[in-house]
């Protein structure tokens, strides 16, 4: 299909909302992010940006989508500076620069990953959790999966998971994951996230700042915990 010349003007200003509504995030916080905000800053009427997005929350779900590409791209990035084959290094190299990303962008954080905007419906809620899971949830899920293909790590047997767990993980796994995978592949996988997420979201929402000027060695004290775990080698980052 041939693209036309309207076609490129409106991508053009899809493309300018979007990065004007990214700069009202930054600089005033998500509560400021209105369709009359944009339209002013961008010398347009607020209707005219109907002709783009339906609604508020359609032109949130896109910012969104932005985001965790922006982010997603990133983490790719990181892990083909890493030599291949060497599952240690990608690992960490992501790990490092989803903190990375975080911090320098911690309102876009807070956008993916904080509260639901207020506004939005319950099922518009449910409609940014999907495309959570849908848009970022794959990065580490399919890093986690090639190196359990490539050298299986000890798990917990099924039978021996929490029985309020297994139900859960065998969800998780069939509806969202969709790769048949032992219960205890899920669930290592989980605990992961958990403490890799979680640590990140306390630094960048400045949960530890009562204790921890600079939260990054205690980051990577953490990534030398949970490496082992699933058969991979700690190495400290290279401070040049």
């Amino acid at each position: 299909m041939v693209e036309t010349r309207r076609d490129r003007l409106r991508a053009a200003t899809v493309k300018e909302i979007s990065e004007t509504a990214r700069r009202i995030l930054v600089e005033q916080g998500p509560e400021a992010v209105t369709l009359r905000a944009i339209a002013r800053e961008m010398g347009m009427t607020a209707p005219a940006l109907y002709r783009y997005f339906g609604s508020h929350s359609e032109l949130l779900r896109h910012l969104v989508g932005d985001l965790f590409t922006e982010l997603t791209n990133e983490l790719h990035a990181s892990a083909k500076d890493v030599a291949p084959g060497d599952m240690s290094g990608k690992f960490l190299a992501v790990s490092r620069q989803f903190r990375r990303w975080a911090l320098a962008n911690p309102r876009e954080y807070a956008l993916l990953f904080g509260s639901p905007v207020r506004g939005a419906s319950h099922q518009e809620e449910l409609d940014f959790a999907e495309e959570r899971a849908r848009r970022f949830g794959w990065t580490f899920m399919a890093l986690f999966l090639e190196l359990w293909n490539k050298s299986p790590f000890p798990v917990q047997p099924d039978g021996e998971i929490d029985p309020a767990l297994r139900p859960q993980l065998a969800r998780y796994r069939d509806e969202i994951v969709r790769v048949d995978l032992p219960l205890g592949v899920i669930q290592q996988f989980l605990k992961c996230w958990i403490r890799l997420q979680g640590g990140v979201s306390l630094d960048v929402f400045g949960h530890l700042q009562f204790a921890l000027d600079d939260a990054e060695p205690m980051f990577e004290l953490m990534l030398a915990e949970i490496i082992p775990e699933i058969g991979l080698t700690y190495s400290p980052p290279s401070r040049a």
